[in-house]
């Protein structure tokens, strides 16, 4: 099967997750930068979360570059990634509207764990259906990133309730880890 319709698709729901994003955020009744300040935490749980979106969507884009095929099994472990995707708005809202209480970040950090597994999942649909010896496979290698990734969201589900601003910036060290595009995949392509 092409891979165009699943690229497509899969970048249409990626924009609708982001859309409902920016709509759950509600402007201040007042006209003062001061009104903002009750908004802090919601405008900076949005931030996180649409760096994180942004990486996914980077990464699957060149995750597909590397691969000319998809089959029903590939589709379905990409459906699976979206649909964890597709409740970044709801645990993105709580966390904000909490002011990162525990739980909130718990399930945050729940949700990018079970993100980060899905999209190993994925990977290995594709690896499964192009071979060990593909471009992918090549580019993913050990995929030292990815393994890193689970072990702080694993880290991080305790922490949320010792410290949630320690979980919280763990979130966002493994996103700046993660803000570059993965140089792997980029060398794979040029390489090919």
């Amino acid at each position: 099967m092409s891979k165009n319709r699943l690229e497509a698709f899969s970048d249409a729901v990626i924009a609708i997750i982001i859309t409902i994003m920016v709509l759950a955020l509600e402007p201040p009744s007042g006209t003062s930068l001061g009104d903002l300040g009750p908004l802090l935490p919601k405008l900076g749980s949005y931030a996180l979360s649409f760096l994180f979106l942004g990486i996914y969507w980077n990464n699957h884009h060149h995750l597909f570059q590397t691969v000319e095929r998809v089959n029903g099994t590939i589709l379905w472990a990409n459906l699976h990634l979206l649909f964890w995707l597709s409740l970044i708005p709801f645990v993105t809202g709580w966390m904000g509207e909490s002011h990162f209480a525990s739980w909130p970040v718990a399930l945050y950090g729940l949700d990018l764990l079970l993100d980060a597994t899905a999209y190993s999942i994925l990977t290995l649909a594709l690896v499964a259906e192009h071979g060990r010896s593909s471009t992918l496979a090549r580019a993913l290698g050990s995929d030292v990133k990815g393994r890193g990734s689970v072990v702080a969201y694993l880290i991080s589900l305790p922490l949320a309730f010792v410290s949630p601003g320690l979980a919280c910036a763990l979130f966002v060290a493994v996103a700046l880890w993660w803000l570059v595009p993965d140089r792997r995949m980029e060398r794979a392509i040029a390489g090919r």
